[in-house]
């Protein structure tokens, strides 16, 4: 089927606006717009019709002609009232209205790119459908995409500001069924490693258990299982930098409550999400938690990152260095406790999930390695200080413990007396 006989049988559904006219035709003559194609079109046929009624006796010919002529005509102005697009419902009609109410909607945001994205109504999507079925999409191209091309060009006249398909700052969707549009603010993502200098602090938010985060009695309605945790102390400068709505957490890993976190930190994530600016001076922002966190938690290193960090972040094994101070139910020799860490060097383990997080975790037998394990000092009073590098996602308590036998081989089956870690600090994360 020809250009001229597709055209005519799309105009003999009813008015078709130049846009969606060129549009079936878009893979076509690069170069052109689509609201130009269709003008093309147009005025071809109306001149096809004139020549054919002056030259032609086929009476079915000048007819089926003359329809398309009429169609063609009205939407080129050339006499009669220009009708409504039945397959766009005039949409085109509100490209500038689209980008005005995008450009106010942008104002106090600061950001470098932009994407505009479409949602069609259901009697869009069936206009679409309905013409496909009767011509086909050999050159067409979709509704949305003309619309997301031609307010986007409008949007980038306006605020100067460039088009990104891959990774824009701002995403403006165009809700046709609810006649709004919708802004979606990429998050900013910000790298750094926090050291945790009091223990009774988590990592992250945590609701209260018996109310799920509502508010009760329990935690003095509040919602929260804990007043205060390394997200927190970082959330509020973050939100106050970036006036951002929320943050969100992601750490390499966490260590338990009652665990300081030593040395050069631990690796994390953080992400400012909603932003209405992106960037700040971070070495001020880093100085804002520090003072904030009063000596309870402290940040390093933030440097700008980018989302696919996270994932980078959370899948990596990184070997950590723990200091213990442990206590034996009897008391035990130097040399023995020494003969016992040695067998422990270097030694592969085999632990079971732990009891006290096998309700978050599936209960497996996983394979980890100790790279070293050695005496600092063993006190007079039966206190042992014990420094252990080992690999990530080692249970470093239940190495020590033994967990009734969950974890083999381990300090306490090795001695063949009750081990418990006292206090455990987390001194590096090599990552």
């Amino acid at each position: 089927m020809d250009i001229f006989e597709i055209s005519k049988k799309i105009l003999h559904e009813g008015p078709v606006c130049d846009n969606c006219l060129g549009r079936q035709f878009a893979k076509l003559s690069t170069g052109l717009s689509n609201r130009e194609r269709g003008q093309a079109l147009k005025l071809a046929l109306v001149l096809e019709g004139d020549r054919i009624y002056k030259t032609e006796d086929d009476d079915s010919l000048l007819k089926e002609l003359a329809l398309c002529s009429i169609f063609a005509r009205k939407a080129l102005g050339i006499g009669g009232e220009d009708e409504q697009c039945w397959v766009c419902l005039d949409q085109f009609k509100r490209l500038d209205e689209w980008a005005d109410e995008a450009t106010k909607a942008l104002e106090g945001l600061e950001f470098s790119t932009f994407l505009v994205g479409t949602k069609v109504s259901g009697l869009l999507s069936e206009n679409e459908e309905i013409l496909w079925a009767e011509i086909g999409t050999a050159y067409a191209e979709q509704l949305k995409t003309e619309l997301n091309r031609e307010v986007g060009k409008r949007i980038a006249e306006r605020i100067k500001k460039d088009v990104d398909f891959e990774n824009p700052d701002i995403t403006i969707t165009l809700d046709l069924a609810k006649n709004k549009l919708e802004l979606q603010v990429r998050s900013v993502y910000i790298l750094g490693r926090y050291r945790k200098l009091v223990r009774g602090i988590p990592q992250t938010r945590w609701p209260c258990r018996k109310c799920k985060g509502k508010g009760c009695k329990n935690c003095d309605f509040t919602g929260k299982q804990y007043q205060e945790s390394v997200d927190e102390f970082i959330k509020g400068p973050v939100v106050e930098a970036f006036l951002a709505t929320d943050t969100a957490f992601h750490g390499s890993g966490r260590e338990d409550i009652d665990a300081l976190m030593l040395g050069s930190g631990r690796p994390f994530i953080v992400e400012a999400k909603s932003p209405k600016r992106r960037s700040t001076d971070l070495e001020a922002l880093m100085r804002n938690i520090n003072e904030k966190a009063a000596g309870k938690v402290e940040v390093r290193e933030l440097a700008f990152t980018e989302k696919n960090q996270i994932e980078t972040l959370k899948s990596s094994k990184a070997d950590k260095t723990y200091k213990l101070k442990v206590t034996f139910k009897e008391p035990v020799s130097e040399e023995k406790l020494k003969s016992s860490l040695e067998a422990l060097n270097g030694a592969e383990i085999f632990q079971q999930t732990p009891r006290r997080v096998v309700h978050r975790r599936a209960d497996l037998v996983r394979k980890r390695r100790v790279h070293s394990i050695k005496l600092e000092k063993l006190t007079d009073e039966g206190y042992a200080y014990i420094t252990v590098s080992c690999e990530g996602g080692l249970y470093v308590k239940e190495l020590i413990s033994g967990d009734e036998g969950r974890t083999n081989p381990s300090l306490s089956g090795l001695l063949g007396i009750p081990v418990l870690v006292e206090d455990l600090d987390v001194i590096n994360v090599d990552i």
